[in-house]
């Protein structure tokens, strides 16, 4: 069967299926809460007027599913160089996507779309909040040929793309991994990073259950007197002890296995001079990126990392906006010293140097011990002072605080540099994870100086670079030199034509 993409075509049949499992999942989401509500509140439920309402409920998404099937349609208009999208029931929507505009195709795999074999292909462009594009059920030969032809690089007209669907051609097979991420990096990446994150993610589990569990019970199934029991029967610092050593195991292996889930068998891959990307355990997601709309590269490293000799890399091409920056940066989990240098050469050609090095005014490191501890401390004394001596009994807790936030204060302000070269910025920052951001000069949109009133006599400022892919900050350095490169910047961006959209 020959499938033409100057021609409209509908996606897969069996993609009927995903449709209707997409929104039955989306209505249980919605109404779960109420119909857990709805059994445990009603007295007498019956079953004779419930089921029937369901089964009418799962018919009515059935034929919606289908209709959906039926009004999607997807081509490529050869003559415009636009990729077409037709949908919609009710409301009839057609999306023209200008193939020159596309920023990233994504083929992902979600555990529904794998149980019945299909994939879906998302096209994203740097002008928008949202996917403008998404195939939710074609076949992955289809999909590699779709893809290829969105992000091809050499821009040629075709007279004639078509696929094979039996044999498939070529230029569709997917290419052989250059670097394969194993299980053991991935568990070496899972004990190494991302504490923070875990934590804030137990919290957030632990409320929303204790919030729900509340409101059907409204009782508390963990509250402050048993927690004041547990403290009375033990040690301040036994108790202490056992709560953290209790949480940094949870942490660990909620970090282990949302690593392993997330990016097992992380393989990259060359395609036409781009980068091919496919990842994941339950929900398989492929990401092509370009290197030449490569905005943002961040090399991120900690003390154990690089004992262990791997590292994390993330990338950030053109977004619409600050939200979009964060929820669509590109990571790479477990990479050594060699498989970073393959990458760097891939996205700038080269390895980029780090050059001239800046440091920020010993006054950046004041302000925050300002902020850090002085004014925290105030707030407690004060406290402790007027209103509850008591608190004066826990000050072994103050005198913890002021050591260990001084160690990331003063770890903060070392690692803070700011590298120039001739074609490459690398903002330096971090106290524990230390974090290198890579910018291209020529890909710069604009450049922010501010100096304070205050700042003029030891003439320092602090400077924003701005790019498609997000903002970068560098704080309180030599003022006199910030604004000579800067006006070496801008003169670069002027006189140099660097296609990054």
């Amino acid at each position: 069967m020959i499938a033409s993409f100057n021609q409209p075509q509908r996606q897969s049949k069996v993609g009927i299926l995903v449709m209707f499992f997409y929104s039955l999942q989306k209505l249980v989401r919605v109404f779960f809460p109420l119909l857990v509500l709805f059994y445990v509140k009603s007295e007498n439920l019956n079953l004779l007027l419930v089921i029937p309402g369901l089964f009418v409920g799962i018919a009515l998404l059935a034929v919606f599913a289908y209709f959906q099937y039926l009004n999607f349609t997807f081509y490529i208009d050869e003559e415009n160089e636009e990729f077409i999208i037709s949908e919609g029931i009710f409301n009839k929507t057609k999306t023209a996507i200008q193939l020159e505009k596309i920023q990233q195709v994504n083929i992902n795999q979600s555990l529904i779309q794998k149980i019945i074999g299909v994939y879906a292909l998302e096209v994203d462009t740097a002008g928008s909040a949202k996917k403008e594009g998404s195939i939710k059920a074609i076949s992955h030969n289809l999909a590699l040929a779709l893809k290829s032809r969105l992000l091809d690089n050499e821009k040629k007209v075709l007279q004639d793309y078509s696929l094979n669907l039996d044999v498939p051609p070529i230029a569709s097979q997917e290419p052989k991994p250059f670097i394969k991420i194993s299980l053991l990096t991935l568990l070496k990446i899972g004990i190494t990073s991302n504490y923070l994150r875990s934590i804030g993610l137990l919290f957030l589990f632990y409320s929303y259950v204790q919030e729900n569990l509340r409101n059907f019970s409204e009782t508390d199934y963990l509250d402050g007197s048993q927690l004041d029991d547990f403290f009375a029967t033990q040690s301040i610092l036994r108790a202490v002890l056992i709560v953290g050593i209790i949480l940094i195991a949870i942490v660990l292996v909620v970090n282990i296995v949302r690593t392993v889930v997330k990016f097992f068998d992380f393989t990259i891959s060359k395609q036409k001079g781009s980068l091919l990307l496919s990842y994941g355990l339950f929900n398989t997601k492929g990401t092509i990126i370009k290197p030449e709309k490569v905005q943002i590269t961040t090399i991120t490293r900690n003390f154990f990392q690089r004992k262990m000799d791997i590292l994390e890399i993330k990338i950030q091409q053109a977004s619409s906006g600050e939200l979009e920056t964060k929820k669509d940066v590109t990571e790479i989990p477990g990479c050594n010293e060699n498989e970073k240098n393959d990458i760097l050469k891939l996205i700038f050609n080269t390895i980029p140097e780090k050059g001239v090095m800046m440091k920020p005014n010993w006054r950046r490191l004041g302000f925050s011990f300002f902020l850090g501890i002085i004014i925290p401390l105030s707030f407690y004394f004060g406290f402790g002072t007027y209103l509850e001596p008591l608190a004066f009994d826990y000050a072994f807790v103050a005198v913890g605080y002021t050591i260990f936030v001084a160690i990331i204060l003063i770890f903060s302000y070392r690692n803070n540099r700011l590298f120039v070269s001739d074609n490459y910025i690398n903002i330096q920052s971090g106290a524990w994870d230390v974090d290198n951001r890579i910018i291209e000069i020529g890909k710069i949109q604009a450049v922010t100086t501010s100096q304070l009133f205050w700042h003029k006599g030891p003439d320092i400022g602090s400077l924003t670079i701005h790019t498609a892919g997000g903002d970068v900050h560098f704080s309180l350095g030599n003022f006199t030199t910030v604004k000579n490169y800067v006006n070496l910047w801008l003169y670069t961006v002027e006189t140099k034509n660097i296609n990054w959209m």
